[in-house]
């Protein structure tokens, strides 16, 4: 980040800035110690109760653990972190690992079609409805991105499943920017009209949707794929 961007943020937004900036670049590596409060906020440049908050956010979001009389330790977050987490690291792409959102990507492959299934047996109508609708363009890659959003969001949230809209909720800030890229490509808003024509077929007919939303999600991880090794061959 610029200097000057840097100033222009609050004293807690730079707070976080900087300590989680640290611990993705490896100045306070996981399993290390924080520098005590006192110089900690000295080196930062803000108050003590200021650092104080941000420490609480982190160590809610288990990015650390805070030991009264001992000091803060840094988490290994990959293996301690939480969901919570995801809204924080979508701020900062450049340290998030490649094979990341195609993860992501696997989780929502095997996560998706649990929900499809009692979410549309139970709201047919509401599914065709929606699915009939269609986006508001299939040529226009935000328009895209929010109707397979809200369409995901409609099987979550019907699922019957209390915890899975909790999951679900945390991806959001991750899909506002990989859908945007995923579906400017022509490749990918192609497939998901595929789909949704399949998925309205299968509500319409009374079908298991299952098999159809794991289908989809299936084809996601290829073209995904597929974008990242064309980001790859790209001349430098």
């Amino acid at each position: 980040m610029a200097r000057n961007e840097a100033a222009i943020m609050r004293p807690v937004q730079y707070t976080e800035y900087y300590l989680v900036t640290g611990i993705l670049n490896g100045t306070y590596p996981p399993g290390s110690d924080l520098p005590s409060e006192r110089k900690l906020a000295g080196d930062i440049g803000v108050t003590r109760q200021t650092l104080r908050e941000v420490l609480q956010r982190l160590a809610r979001d288990r990015w650390i653990t805070i030991m009264h009389g001992k000091p803060t330790r840094v988490n290994d977050y990959w293996r301690e972190g939480g969901m919570g987490m995801l809204a924080t690291l979508v701020q900062y792409p450049e340290y998030i690992p490649r094979e990341f959102i195609r993860h992501l990507l696997c989780a929502r492959e095997m996560l998706m079609p649990v929900c499809a299934g009692p979410a549309v047996a139970e709201n047919r109508e509401m599914f065709r409805a929606f699915l009939e609708s269609g986006p508001a363009s299939v040529d226009d890659a935000q328009a895209m991105a929010d109707h397979d959003w809200e369409l995901q969001s409609m099987m979550v949230f019907h699922s019957g499943n209390m915890v899975y809209p909790l999951m679900h909720n945390d991806f959001a800030p991750v899909f506002k920017i990989m859908g945007h890229r995923y579906f400017s490509l022509e490749k990918s808003r192609s497939a998901s009209v595929m789909y949704y024509e399949r998925l309205l077929n299968a509500v319409i007919n009374y079908e298991d949707v299952r098999s159809v939303v794991k289908r989809a999600m299936a084809e996601s991880i290829v073209i995904w794929d597929e974008l990242q090794e064309a980001v790859d061959d790209r001349p430098n």
